[in-house]
């Protein structure tokens, strides 16, 4: 999500180019529906023998280079993409300096960018992690917005996803994500139901739980403690079929993670909770997009937990209230907006 700026960038800069973007399974369902992407191309994590896993390495090999691209950008900086920007064969392979990588990694690109300078403000801070690296070939844009794109494919499933909660016409929802991939950045389950509670008393709005299928039974947990209103459709969706969930809903609720970004993204109005990571690095703060920090002195401190111990003080302590007032004033501004 926060890439497709540069790939924007890319095709303002060579509107006859064709841009490809390598990306993981299974996140490139995020990037299929947007038309400055030619084609998505997702590695995948091989199985079996080493010999197969080699096998399916050279034939992913094999397909990079027969597609013979001009130029490679890796915007990120690990080994994995250096060695995949190698094997394309592009006579142009941009990558960016790792202060802790071998010697080698810089070996593998044509062009090396060391500490490429950040964007003026008014450039989104999640966008230029990537855009600098662009920037530094002279590919830029002057919107700088991260934006997903639906297929319609993926919005029907979502309708059909949401249909099943028998939600009347017109009925406004909110979807929340209290998961995180790092559990140092998540809040409790309990203080979530709170939160749910409240916004079905004051005013009868229910609550989507969305997330993996690894997190589905603690959103069953959640919903469980709600006297409102609360539906479970953790590990039911698709990537593009969540952000089509949350393109719906009336605002999204969420901690440090990429719903967030996916409802920045597609403009749903968020509430994010921050703790020991600095959102100021990646989120902008405006009329829609809200953050709750703890008040600690110490935040945010940057660290996977207080000291590194995966345990965070400042968001054990943070009060329901400091949520539910960002809620509170996000759902009367839009109030005031729609009448």
């Amino acid at each position: 999500m926060l890439v497709s700026p540069t790939i924007r960038a890319a095709k303002e800069c060579y509107p006859n180019a064709l841009v490809s973007v390598l990306v993981r399974e299974p996140y490139g369902s995020l990037l299929a529906a947007d038309p400055n992407v030619h084609e998505v191309v997702e590695a995948g994590n091989a199985r079996g023998s080493i010999l197969d896993v080699l096998a399916d390495y050279l034939r992913f090999a094999i397909r990079l280079r027969r597609a013979r691209y001009d130029l490679v950008i890796d915007v990120r900086t690990g080994d994995h993409g250096a060695i995949l920007s190698l094997l394309t064969a592009a006579p142009q392979r941009v990558g960016r300096h790792g202060d802790d990588k071998p010697i080698w990694h810089n070996w593998l690109f044509t062009k090396i960018v060391r500490n490429p300078p950040i964007g003026p403000p008014s450039v989104h801070p999640g966008a230029d992690q990537s855009l600098r690296v662009a920037r530094a070939i002279g590919i830029d844009t002057k919107d700088s917005t991260p934006r997903l794109y639906l297929a319609p494919v993926e919005q029907a499933r979502a309708i059909e996803l949401i249909s099943q909660f028998a939600f009347a016409p017109g009925t406004r929802w909110v979807t929340a994500n209290p998961f995180s991939r790092w559990k140092y950045k998540e809040w409790d389950g309990g203080k979530w139901s709170m939160v749910i509670d409240h916004i079905w008393d004051a005013h009868g709005i229910s609550t989507v739980l969305v997330g993996s299928s690894d997190e589905a039974a603690a959103c069953d947990e959640i919903a469980a403690k709600c006297r409102g209103r609360a539906f479970n459709l953790a590990g039911r969706t698709s990537l593009g079929e969540l952000a089509a969930v949350i393109k719906m809903s009336t605002l999204h609720m969420g901690v440090d993670s990429a719903a967030p970004h996916m409802a920045a993204a597609l403009g749903t109005p968020s509430v994010t909770i921050h703790g020991p990571s600095d959102w100021r690095a990646w989120r902008v703060v405006n009329d829609l997009q809200k953050i709750v920090t703890p008040t600690m002195h110490c935040v945010p401190c940057n660290r996977k937990g207080c000291n590194d111990t995966e345990r965070s003080l400042c968001l054990e302590q943070l009060n329901p209230q400091a949520v539910i007032e960002m809620v509170e004033q996000l759902l009367h501004s839009l109030t005031k907006r729609n009448n």
